[in-house]
Formats: structure tokens, sequence, C-alpha cells
């Protein structure tokens, strides 16, 4: 099983290296979204209307977070209906039924939906084949509407966790305060 000259006191040290990435990895990410709140309520001061502000959210985030492949918004514009809205990365689906693939499923839901590996899905929409995993956020406005979903793709497996989950609700709520 191991290689004959397996040292098990260097497995420990290199797998305890592992973990404090892992951890540090965690407490910059937390650092960065606290970072970012701040600038994006700055920035959304009497934002004229929600495209602008859903761009304006789009490029902060995507500037920010170099392993967000594809960002954007999905705008209920039919009955259980989603268009594509601002983004930013390659070329979106231009349309997306609720229930179809992870930003229909949210839609439908209207709660946060986090894929590890898109491949694992049968009801997949593949708009870009470099996509790994994927985070759904439901966009609601300030009267508690359901109007959008924030959708982020990364070609990186496992790539969104709680903490994006936690943080990019947050934002959205600052979104739907002032736009």
């Amino acid at each position: 099983m191991f290689p004959r000259r397996f040292n098990i006191e260097v497995w420990i040290e290199n797998i305890g290296a592992t973990l404090d990435i892992l951890i540090m990895d965690a407490n910059t990410k937390i650092k960065k979204y606290e970072m970012l709140i701040p600038q994006i309520e700055v920035a959304l001061e009497g934002c004229p209307n929600l495209i602008s502000g859903m761009a304006t959210v789009i490029a902060i985030l995507k500037a920010n977070f170099k392993e967000f492949f594809w960002i954007g918004f999905y705008i209920v514009t039919d009955i259980e209906l989603l268009t594509v809205g601002p983004y930013q990365g390659t070329v979106g689906c231009l349309s997306i039924p609720f229930g179809k693939g992870v930003c229909g499923v949210c839609a439908s839901k209207e709660k946060v939906i986090i894929v590890k590996d898109v491949s694992t899905l049968d009801n997949y929409i593949a708009c870009d084949s470099q996509t790994r995993s994927e985070i759904v956020v439901p966009y609601f406005s300030s009267e508690g509407e359901f109007k959008a979903v924030l959708d982020i793709d990364s070609t990186e497996f496992a790539a969104f966790d709680d903490i994006d989950s936690e943080y990019l609700e947050k934002i959205c709520e600052i979104l739907g305060r002032n736009a």
C-alpha cells in the first residue's frame, strides 16, 4: 500500500499543512467578503434601477474573485421563465425555464443551490463546458418578491460553500434594498 520508505510523521505534517491552508482559505474568503460588503453598499447608494445595480454587483464580485469564471443574473421575465441579465464571462444561456438546470431549480425553490460537481446532475444545462461547480442565489425585491437569481460558475470543482452562500445572500439583500 505505502512505498517502502513511507514516513508517517511526514505524512501527518503534510496533512496538517493542508488543513492550515484550507482554514486560511476560508478566513481569506470571509475577509474578502467583509471588505466588499461596505464597498457594495456605497456603490449602490442612490442606484437608479435594478439592471445598473446588478451590473455593479457583478463587476465588483468579478474583479475581486478571480475564481468566478462566469457571474451574472437571470431575471424573471415571464411566468416560470428566467432570461439572462447583466453578466461577465463567456456567452450565457439566453433563457432558462423554472425547474431546469441549477438556475431553474433555484428559481422554483427560491433557495440557494450549491453544486460541487455539475457533471453529477441529470438536469444540468451546460451553458459553458468549462464549468465544474456552481452556486445560484435567489434575489428578492425589497417587498420580498422573487425577481431573479445570481448565478456564479467556477472552473474548479467544489469552489463554493456555505461562506459564499451566506455572503452572496447578504449582497443580494443589499441590492434588494437599494435597487
